[in-house]
């Protein structure tokens, strides 16, 4: 059997997918095929991007996965906020902002800590949670990227509602 493409994350609940789907429909509209969309049922939280895994390694991960999420205490996290990395002036990724308390911070952490015990690269940025809504097309024009860039300035999301985290998945 061939190796996995393998990362953990949070799901969100469908209710704040539909949220946010409708909430960034002026947007989308706005940049239209400029952009490669994430579809509402796929939007999560990556913790842990582990990259190509072999089947073997599911087991193991799922033991850290289960003794890193125990260590943690249920919490919420608060969705709102619009922005992109890398800068407005260079949108590559278009994103939802996720303000949590220490103990999303606390998960990642342990998660990134523990996957390097097992021999998995470290990530090298900061951890900034977000929910990646949409990627700009790599062969978009620069005025095509000014129209991304003024869509940007002219649009703001403002509360979507509130989810609670009391699990994380191994995705593959």
């Amino acid at each position: 059997m061939g190796l996995l493409r393998a990362f953990i994350a949070v799901e969100f609940p469908h209710k704040i997918q539909q949220a946010i789907f409708k909430a960034t429909a002026t947007f989308r509209q706005a940049t239209g095929s400029l952009i490669r969309w994430v579809p509402p049922e796929n939007m999560h939280l990556t913790l842990k991007f582990l990259g190509d895994i072999s089947p073997a390694s599911v087991d193991l991960l799922t033991q850290m996965l289960r003794a890193e999420a125990d260590s943690v205490h249920c919490f919420d996290m608060h969705v709102s906020g619009f922005g992109s990395f890398p800068s407005p002036k260079r949108p590559r990724v278009i994103y939802i902002g996720i303000q949590a308390p220490a103990g999303l911070e606390a998960l990642q952490r342990g998660i990134e800590s523990a996957s390097r015990r097992l021999g998995y690269e470290s990530e090298e940025r900061a951890f900034s949670p977000h929910l990646t809504i949409g990627r700009a097309r790599q062969d978009v024009s620069a005025s095509a990227g000014q129209e991304i860039r003024q869509a940007l300035e002219h649009f703001h999301i403002d509360s979507l509602g509130t989810a609670r985290v009391d699990s994380v998945h191994l995705f593959k």
